[in-house]
């Protein structure tokens, strides 16, 4: 099993802080996502559109983020060729950046949105379920990302179990707003843009817990995906694999 005193244990102190410095980039990379989330259903509920712009210009920092992080691995995979726990940690980073960047995405789709709610003015139906929803997926990314800095499986197994009930609550939201259209045919544009946004946000939560699946995958050597949440529990909650 791996922990966070897992990436001090080389004779080489330059491979330590390799380890370290492309973890704590991941992190950051993270921490940035986060609040891009965050801003993006603030803007939303708010009608902020000025938020909802900076939202938008954060996503080319974003990208280049990734890349950066990706040219990390891959310089740490071609000089020291890392076994066990340190390949673990560099193909899991690697993974989750792609997941943290499309997050990204979906957080810069919901500004746009944002936007164009904005200028229709009305504040349409369907903020409710943004807020509600918007909370909770808000909360799966930040655990996720917590997970993946403390090394704690059984945080990120509750973050991969809790997107069964994003998912339950978008769709139960998703068949109410069509309702809605198809009875005030005048709110489709507006609702169109809420359900778009949900959509994303559904999306957020499906990264979050492919970010989680790989915290579980780094700590307990065990590829977790498509295997289901029982499954994933009896991995999580046994005794796991030595690293």
């Amino acid at each position: 099993m791996i922990n966070k005193d897992s990436l001090t244990h080389h004779i080489s102190q330059q491979f330590n802080a390799e380890l370290e410095e492309v973890r704590s980039h991941f992190l950051a990379m993270g921490g940035l996502v986060e609040k891009q989330v965050n801003d993006a259903v603030t803007s939303l509920i708010d009608a902020d559109s000025g938020l909802a712009q900076q939202v938008r210009e954060v996503d080319d920092q974003i990208n280049q983020m990734e890349r950066n992080i990706d040219e990390e691995c891959v310089r740490i995979l071609a000089r020291r060729q890392p076994a066990a726990s340190d390949l673990r940690l560099i193909i899991s980073i690697s993974k989750a950046v792609i997941d943290l960047e499309r997050v990204g995405d979906e957080a810069t789709k919901i500004a746009k949105r944002a936007i164009l709610l904005c200028e229709e003015g009305e504040a349409p139906r369907g903020y409710v379920e943004i807020r509600h929803i918007g909370d909770q997926v808000r909360k799966m990314v930040r655990e996720a990302l917590d997970a993946f800095a403390r090394f704690d499986a059984d945080l990120a197994l509750s973050v991969a179990q809790y997107d069964k009930t994003v998912d339950r609550e978008y769709k139960t939201a998703l068949r109410e707003l069509v309702t809605y259209m198809m009875e005030d045919p005048r709110s489709i544009s507006r609702v169109l843009n809420v359900i778009w946004a949900l959509r994303s946000l559904e999306r957020i939560g499906d990264h979050a817990r492919n970010i989680a699946e790989l915290v579980i995958y780094l700590v307990r050597g065990t590829d977790v995906k498509h295997i289901g949440l029982t499954r994933m529990q009896e991995e999580v909650q046994g005794k796991g694999k030595d690293s």
